[in-house]
């Protein structure tokens, strides 16, 4: 029980840097692409996907403890909070975008070390993957869309 308490912690502080930096009226205020998700999709894809990488960390950690997954599952979890900050609290979109990419690439080396350990772990930050990937376009598309507002 204490192992689940432990990753839902430390979930629920890298989801709170989204409560912390909101978008507000600067980001409202941008050109956004026509397929940019209702505003009410974000905080409910992201509430179903905080719950499975919370479960992912327990299954890897519970079958291997510490090793290369964990490791992939710690950065992602950092770099997940630290997006936020970036896009929407420094409005830095060409940060954000550079460490959205990053996010990204632990999200896959994750997934590949995690099969051997749990394919069940693995296999729930596939979601993940690909909300992260659409919201990489995004940034990007953001950011293109509004080059005169970025840095």
């Amino acid at each position: 029980m204490i192992v689940w308490l432990v990753f839902a912690g430390l979930v629920f502080i890298a989801a709170s840097s989204g409560a912390v930096f909101t978008p507000g009226p600067w980001y409202d205020a941008m050109r956004k692409p026509a397929w940019n998700p209702p505003n009410w999709a974000f905080p409910l894809v992201w509430s179903v996907l905080y719950v499975m990488i919370a479960i992912a960390g327990v299954l890897i950690w519970k079958a291997e403890g510490f090793g290369t997954a964990m490791t992939f599952w710690a950065v992602q979890l950092l770099l997940n909070a630290l997006w936020s900050a970036l896009f929407f609290g420094m409005r830095r979109m060409d940060l954000a975008f550079y460490e959205v990419c990053l996010l990204w690439l632990s999200i896959i080396g994750f997934i590949l070390s995690a099969w051997p350990v749990s394919q069940t772990a693995a296999l729930l930050f596939i979601p993940y993957l690909v909300w992260v990937t659409t919201a990489a376009t995004l940034n990007w598309t953001v950011w293109s869309l509004n080059s005169g507002n970025s840095p």
